[in-house]
């Protein structure tokens, strides 16, 4: 007479879910890689593109340099690879998505969809804010403190660099009203506790601003004031949802199967 195994029937659902990363990872890995080979023959160009902000501030006669030797050839092919990443943001967000979504209560996957649709949009905005207010500016200030008789010439990969922290940077801290909506809903802190706390933001804004950001008040000014609009914007919309807490007693249990029609 055959015996269920309890351990072997916890290892197959395990194993289940593993197989189930694995092949999501593989089509996010070959989402990039298909979407880097079409960037990779434009990468010059596109690298040209992202300097311009510090070309249009750069002296007269002056250019990037490349220090390394592979520079000029890995430079762009590097700036190429991330961007492939950026563009496929969204396919990441849902893979990731559909992979936790089981796991969800229906009424927790209304919630984390929107989520993560806000997140993706929000996270590009913090990009595009950068790229055409924070770097023109930025730029200018940088150029023009150089003193007399110091000719400006970045090197290319550590303009590379720099851009693509801002980059994230900005991006990131865009996450603001996510992040203060999802505490919360979770009911880790209530909305009129955010509300008596918002000296305490505000000088934290300028205190995250100053190591992400050039040495100088207008380029930190630029990224902690939008933070503290994005805090209060997020703080302005958590007060229409309930707690997690909340939400579970108003709710039965419900079967935790992922149905398309949930979406």
């Amino acid at each position: 007479m055959t015996q269920n195994n309890p351990d072997r029937s916890i290892e197959q659902p395990f194993i289940s879910h593993l197989i189930e990363l694995r092949d999501r990872l593989l089509k996010v890995v070959v989402c990039i890689m298909v979407v880097f080979l079409g960037l990779a023959a434009y990468a010059n160009d596109i690298y040209s593109v992202l300097a311009g902000p510090l070309m249009k501030h750069m002296p007269a006669n002056s250019t990037m340099i490349a220090i390394d030797v592979g520079s000029p050839f890995f430079t762009p092919f590097k700036l190429a690879l991330v961007a492939a990443i950026f563009i496929c943001v969204p396919v990441i967000l849902y893979h990731f998505w559909a992979f936790i979504a089981p796991g969800l209560y229906k009424r927790e996957r209304r919630m984390v969809l929107p989520l993560l649709i806000a997140s993706t949009f929000l996270f590009y905005l913090g990009v595009v804010f950068a790229y055409f207010v924070v770097f023109p500016l930025v730029f200018g200030f940088l150029t023009a403190a150089a003193p007399v008789g110091v000719a400006v010439m970045t090197d290319i990969s550590k303009y590379l660099d720099f851009v693509l922290t801002m980059f994230f940077a900005f991006g990131i801290c865009f996450e603001v009203p996510i992040v203060t909506i999802v505490l919360v809903w979770m009911g880790l802190v209530t909305a009129a506790d955010l509300s008596e706390k918002r000296p305490y933001v505000i000088v934290g804004a300028f205190v995250i601003a100053m190591p992400l950001t050039p040495p100088d008040p207008v380029s930190q000014s630029l990224l902690a004031v939008p933070m503290w609009m994005l805090f209060e914007i997020g703080l302005l919309c958590s007060r229409f949802f309930t707690t997690k807490a909340e939400s579970e007693s108003n709710y039965p249990v419900v079967n935790q199967n992922f149905d398309d029609n949930d979406y």
